[in-house]
């Protein structure tokens, strides 16, 4: 069982990463917020690239958790996606996790630790799976239609919603900037099939 420390230590270091990106904070930065020597920090987490796969492996579990709460929840398609649209536009509204810290992680690539990377296309091939397995669902039922098979629509509606994360930053994370981009996706790549 994680101690109430190595718990404080993930949450500064997500934040962190989200807020300035994974070259842009130290453990000199997490000591500070959390209130620890870097030696606590490295106890625990012996390098940034260490502490960051458990970031991403703890951020991967929470999504694995919401997506099962919202399966459970939820049962019609259309709706699930727009159920992961609201999640996404109140986190943005709320100013708490206002980006995807896999999709913020991703523009990093090029410079991060190979581990951190096979942690961030984890997390989009757990969300391309998803999504692809609710469009799935939606057009072997009959509720839901496609242009293009589930695979490619989960794809181009995930790298969608993350664009709108980032045109929301931009906009001063305005939700409805986010919302306006997100929902027409959704709209766009889901028709009702005609009766």
């Amino acid at each position: 069982m994680a101690s109430e420390t190595y718990d404080k230590i993930l949450d500064a270091a997500e934040d962190l990463m989200v807020s300035r990106g994974y070259n842009a904070f130290s453990y000199a930065d997490i000591s500070a917020e959390v209130g620890v020597g870097k030696a606590t920090i490295h106890h625990h987490f012996p390098t940034k690239a260490d502490l960051a796969e458990k970031v991403l492996a703890r951020y991967r579990e929470r999504n694995r958790r919401s997506v099962e709460a919202l399966l459970s929840a939820v049962s019609d398609p259309a709706e699930r996606l727009g159920a992961y649209i609201d999640y996404w536009e109140d986190c943005i509204r709320r100013k708490e996790r206002p980006f995807c810290t896999g999709a913020l992680l991703a523009s990093e690539i090029p410079s991060l630790p190979e581990g951190v990377v096979r942690q961030v296309q984890g997390h989009f091939s757990d969300v391309a799976s998803w999504l692809g397995a609710v469009i799935d669902g939606g057009n072997r039922t009959g509720k839901l239609e496609t242009e293009k098979g589930a695979t490619a629509e989960a794809k181009m509606l995930m790298a969608t919603v993350h664009g709108a994360m980032l045109a929301a930053r931009v906009a001063g994370s305005d939700p409805e900037v986010f919302s306006a981009i997100a929902r027409r996706a959704v709209e766009q790549i889901m028709q009702r099939p005609r009766k």
